[in-house]
């Protein structure tokens, strides 16, 4: 979706979120945005920045698919969830959801995007899943400052909180024979409900995520495809753009692990995770 660029003028003192989407977006005037940068300090900067790198890990990871036309009523949704954004951004400040809510925006017309394009995901939930745990990596993978809301110091805390917010004991898994330590986790919403991601990182930087949540089996069943399908399915493999995935279903309860990583070194880690899962 395009944001119209503000029409008042750049304000005096703090510029608002508005205005700061703006630049993102390349909507400001050459010499506005020259502006705009000039008068942002450190902190401001850093979320402009972060928002261009969710911004960019999107567009490279769906450069070859033509989205099309926004429907209508997507297109109204979208406005309306923005509008009630930018009202709470106002009254509260919290400058670091303007970037998570834009990025998720972006991938929502992503998602809309992909309709009609491969083997019809409206009938297949895992693969519909899948893609959805590709894109929530894309969003958050490259996040500096806030890559998680709960980090692993708090590891009970937030296993008990995402526990009981999709409605399952889940146990988080142990990865450091892998190379790569929690970070900690995020609660996201999902097509059937509330999903969970796990983010974990290596020596080197590189971050993989854990993304689960039910599958409803019954969406497929509605499409011809039988409620078995989406109930379970075997450990495969898929490809979204540069992200990596693979994943499984479990007595209708999905697991993908994705990541920018060779798919050999991938598989390693995705066994030790379908392991220590399947123990647990």
């Amino acid at each position: 979706m395009t944001r119209t660029a503000p029409s008042a003028p750049l304000p005096e003192k703090d510029l608002d979120d508005a205005h700061l989407h703006a630049l993102v977006d390349g909507q400001l005037p050459p010499a506005a945005a020259d502006a705009a940068r000039a008068r942002l300090d450190a902190h401001a900067l850093g979320r402009v920045a972060d928002w261009q790198r969710h911004r960019d890990g999107l567009r490279a990871l769906h450069a070859a698919l033509d989205p099309g036309e926004v429907p209508p009523a997507l297109h109204q949704a979208a406005e309306r969830l923005q509008g009630q954004h930018e009202r709470q951004a106002r009254q509260a400040r919290w400058g670091r959801w303007g970037g998570i809510a834009a990025g998720w925006m972006l991938a929502f017309g992503l998602g809309w995007g992909l309709h009609g394009h491969g083997s019809g995901d409206a009938g297949d939930p895992p693969m519909a899943f899948v893609r959805q745990a590709a894109v929530a990596h894309a969003v958050f993978q490259p996040e500096q400052r806030h890559p998680v809301e709960v980090t692993a110091a708090q590891q009970d805390h937030l296993v008990q909180w995402l526990s009981k917010r999709l409605g399952r004991p889940l146990a988080v898994p142990l990865l450091s024979a892998q190379g790569f330590d929690l970070m900690g986790g995020r609660l996201l919403p999902g097509g059937d409900g509330a999903r969970a991601q796990f983010m974990y990182q290596n020596a080197q930087g590189q971050r993989i995520t854990l993304y689960v949540g039910m599958v409803d089996a019954d969406a497929g069943a509605d499409r011809g495809a039988t409620p078995q399908r989406a109930a379970e399915t075997a450990f495969q493999f898929h490809e979204e753009g540069a992200v990596s995935s693979f994943y499984w279903v479990d007595q209708g309860f999905g697991y993908a692990l994705s990541g920018e990583l060779p798919r050999a070194a991938l598989l390693a880690v995705a066994t030790a995770v379908h392991q220590q899962l399947v123990k647990h």
